[in-house]
């Protein structure tokens, strides 16, 4: 769908945002669900099964402190490779944190003895409480995996990561592209760095975003092969591309994962993608979205061992 905006309510248009207004941002922000509830409470039920690290805290002036958690198989041999899922980057993408609690739940025992599975949850979980892109600094994580990260969420996750990101395998990083995007986030972003909104077209489906850098469109298409099973896959629009930019396959973007700070592109990882789901669709349920974001892990996970093991 395509939107039209009026001018963002808070800041100058053409003008960078200064303290004042993203404090008056900040303002607006209020809890809307629980972290505590929904995701702290589900990895708590795992502990019996898995290994359950706490790798940071997230802490604002006037909010609480958040335990950021990490799922770890309890069987870890060194000799396998390492599987890492993340989701959560953006806190109001919920089929994320969902997503891969459920594929901890219900899918991670299929590969004890394959491979190390790493799972963070919820990456964000101030922005999982208030449901919303940007940390309390108005910060977009998903843009700040980089070195003196200015995010305290990516860097928390940089720093989990780091002993082992030169031999991790396959990463799948869980998203969703909802309708929102078009009438607050994207928005709020060009109200913040003081640009012109240019209106966009929300791609109605599931789609994946490839390492520009790396390509690996076999490995892509059998993650799109999988999702397919349970939902649709975004068509390209009516100039070839999603979310602008160009399709290179059904329901394949890429982006300069590293270049750009994003969370699939912390590891060297041979098999990576970005997952992009569309909860606002009327051809897709929640029950629908979360089950297309475990499907698309373990599919993922099912290609790289396969090449892996035959040495392609």
């Amino acid at each position: 769908m395509t939107t039209t905006q009026a001018p963002y309510p808070i800041g100058t248009p053409g003008t960078r945002w200064g303290n004042a207004e993203v404090a008056a941002w900040l303002a607006r922000q209020t809890v809307k669900r629980s972290y505590e509830v929904d995701v702290l409470d589900a990895i708590e039920r795992l502990r019996a099964r898995f290994d359950v690290s706490e790798y940071g805290r997230v802490k604002y002036d006037g909010s609480d402190s958040y335990p950021l958690f990490a799922i770890k198989s309890r069987d870890w041999r060194d000799e396998l490779p390492i599987v890492l899922v993340t989701g959560g980057v953006h806190g109001y993408e919920t089929s994320g944190v969902h997503g891969a609690l459920q594929f901890a739940e219900l899918q991670a025992s299929h590969y004890e003895g394959k491979a190390n599975l790493v799972v963070a949850p919820c990456v964000s979980p101030w922005a999982y409480e208030r449901i919303h892109r940007w940390n309390a600094d108005a910060i977009d994580p998903n843009r700040s995996f980089r070195d003196d990260s200015p995010a305290q969420e990516s860097a928390a996750l940089m720093r989990l990561v780091a002993p082992f990101r030169d031999r991790v395998l396959v990463h799948v990083d869980l998203h969703e592209t909802t309708d929102s995007d078009e009438s607050e986030f994207r928005p709020a972003l060009a109200a913040r760095d003081g640009v012109a909104h240019a209106p966009g077209e929300v791609p109605d489906g599931f789609y994946l975003v490839d390492d520009s850098e790396h390509p690996q469109p076999a490995f892509q298409q059998a993650v799109i092969a999988a999702v397919a099973k349970v939902t649709h896959i975004a068509p390209a629009d009516g100039q070839g591309e999603i979310i602008g930019s160009p399709a290179v396959a059904p329901g394949v973007i890429e982006y300069a994962l590293k270049r750009l700070g994003l969370c699939a592109g912390i590891t060297d990882a041979t098999y990576k993608t970005t997952t992009e789901v569309y909860p606002d669709s009327p051809r897709a349920t929640v029950e629908q979205c979360t089950a297309a974001q475990v499907a698309a892990v373990c599919a993922a996970i099912d290609f790289a061992l396969t090449h892996r093991a035959i040495g392609t």
